[in-house]
């Protein structure tokens, strides 16, 4: 039987010291696991599935493939213009 979660239960948690390699990332986050088993079947060498239960998984990685990323600084001239190519797109590029 499945078991279906709330959302403040699909939580995911990263895992690492200073002093080893490896991160663990547990999760209970139907769409983490998806795309962490992508990742697993693409690249078994550097990412691989640690455990697994009917609501959750564990994986193990590279500590070094966890990154940390600035928010992305958009001003309003460039936010207008992709305003306007999505226009165009969606208007079959008229």
């Amino acid at each position: 039987m499945k078991m279906k979660l709330r959302k403040e239960e699909r939580e995911t948690i990263i895992n690492f010291s200073a002093n080893e390699k490896t991160a663990t990332v547990y999760t209970r986050d139907k769409s983490i696991m998806r795309r962490l088993d992508a990742l697993v079947n693409e690249y078994p060498e550097q990412y691989q599935l640690a455990g697994a239960s009917d609501i959750d998984r564990t994986y193990t990685m590279p500590k070094s493939y966890i990154s940390y990323r600035k928010p992305r600084q958009i001003t309003e001239e460039q936010r207008a213009a992709a305003r306007e190519r999505m226009r165009k797109l969606n208007n079959g590029g008229v």
